[in-house]
């Protein structure tokens, strides 16, 4: 069963996809629905509380079942980002590193990165260029730094204070 659904978030609309039994997707694409898929939106009943929680500031981690299909190096690269902790960041490298990739597969770590279907739920936002810059997001350099910030790593911009 290939199901999916839409939910309003603070950095914008975000399409969540399934299969009936764990959460599949999670992206700010959500022109991005495929042929053949069902919107359900109770089956994700569970999943909006979470995501409402964490953009409340109340939720530090999820507990959903997920489900990836990547290859056996990306599988691992997602693995690990599910272990980063709320709040904080890694580079690239250090990432590459806790998962035994040489240096030399620093760019392939940032490509499994890039294709992560588990955004927000699986933390790649958390990953910052080696100097802390601020470097690719699927959903957008303003959303990722709009995570951030509600993690608490970046200090709000002068202009989000005065809107």
């Amino acid at each position: 069963m290939d199901i999916y659904t839409t939910i309003d978030s603070p950095v914008g609309e975000i399409l969540l996809a399934g299969d009936g039994t764990a959460l599949t997707r999670v992206s700010f694409d959500v022109a991005s629905v495929r042929a053949g898929q069902r919107r359900e939106p109770l089956a994700f009943a569970e999943a909006e509380r979470q995501l409402g929680e964490y953009f409340a500031g109340e939720r530090t981690d999820f507990d959903l079942p997920l489900a990836t299909h990547g290859s056996a190096f990306q599988e691992r690269v997602w693995a690990e980002l599910a272990t980063l902790p709320y709040g904080t960041t890694t580079s690239y490298g250090a990432l590459a590193a806790r998962i035994g990739a040489p240096a030399e597969r620093v760019r392939a770590v940032g490509a499994a990165i890039g294709a992560n279907p588990l955004l927000v739920v699986l933390p790649c936002h958390r990953v910052v260029a080696a100097d802390g810059a601020l470097t690719g997001y699927a959903g957008g350099l303003e959303r990722k730094r709009a995570l951030l910030t509600l993690e608490g790593v970046l200090q709000p911009q002068l202009w989000d204070v005065m809107s």
